[in-house]
């Protein structure tokens, strides 16, 4: 019974494939809790350094960080945080898909851009599109390290402060529940003034500086676009093992349902076969 053995060997490979979407479901889900936890123990700081950086804006008007000026030239600078494996459904098209919603419109009003690349499959990308990468990083790991991202961005950084970009956005998948993961575009450079009041509480602060403000000013803002850039790495780990888990689940619920299909199938091609046999008994007896 041929077909009935070619079904069975169709069977085996689906059981084979179902145990292993299933483990990569139940290590995705382990590593899952794991990137929450780090996600949300570095949005205090984030938060913290945000709300200081707002008072400090306040507090010192008269001096102005080359972050918070405004640039006239016609290129604008993409960090574009993306993941360096696969199969976690549809999370890195989302946001690729906004990134080039975003370039096409930057295209029509004259403006080219330069890339920062986190993670393969962003880098990949953007190599296909021709777009510009100016520098990049993979290989992150299931644990982010800041001193890996810090030369990467450093490169827009410089360059804004340069004056060669007007405008500097992170584009990442921020972390919303572990069923729900939401593609955003920030502005992360020129730091608007009402951005930062918004985290300064609404109150006027007052400080002493040592050794004067502009060396202090200068060190935070540089910790606070350091913060922004790691957060949206966190928050697009946590939303790659909660895609990959959900994407593995339903690979394995798909695999059971075709397994259910394949064995029905089976089932009824035996039967057949049997009923066929059992006839061609009969007829052979009665022709004797």
């Amino acid at each position: 019974m041929a077909v009935g053995k070619e079904i069975r060997g169709k069977i085996k490979s689906v059981e084979n494939t179902k145990k292993i979407t299933k483990a990569m479901e139940m290590v995705a889900a382990s590593k899952m809790r794991k990137a929450q936890d780090r996600m949300r123990a570095a949005r205090p700081y984030a938060e913290k350094v945000r709300q200081i950086t707002g008072n400090l804006s306040r507090a010192n008007p008269e001096y102005t960080h080359p972050f918070m000026q405004i640039n006239t030239a016609k290129a604008a600078g993409f960090v574009v945080v993306t993941t360096d494996k696969g199969l976690c459904g549809g999370l890195n098209t989302n946001v690729l898909r906004a990134v080039t919603n975003q370039l096409k419109d930057l295209q029509s009003q004259g403006v080219s851009a330069e890339a920062v690349a986190i993670g393969n499959k962003g880098l990949g990308f953007l190599n296909r599109i021709g777009a510009k990468v100016v520098s990049s990083v993979t290989g992150l790991g299931d644990t982010p390290h800041l001193d890996k991202l810090i030369g990467p961005v450093k490169v827009l950084l410089d360059a804004y402060t340069e004056g060669r970009i007007n405008a500097v956005y992170v584009c990442y998948t921020k972390f919303i529940n572990t069923m729900k993961q939401e593609s955003v575009i920030e502005q992360l450079l020129p730091l608007n003034a009402s951005t930062l009041q918004d985290g300064a509480g609404g109150r006027d602060w007052d400080y002493i500086y040592e050794p004067d403000a502009p060396a202090v000013i200068d060190e935070l803002l540089l910790r606070y676009v350091e913060a922004q850039v790691y957060q949206a790495v966190a928050e697009n780990m946590a939303s790659e093992q909660s895609a990959r888990m959900v994407a593995m689940k339903a690979a394995t619920d798909n695999a059971g349902s075709v397994i259910g299909e394949l064995k029905l199938v089976y089932n009824k091609t035996r039967q057949a076969a049997i009923t066929k046999e059992l006839s061609e008994i009969v007829a052979g007896a009665a022709a004797v």
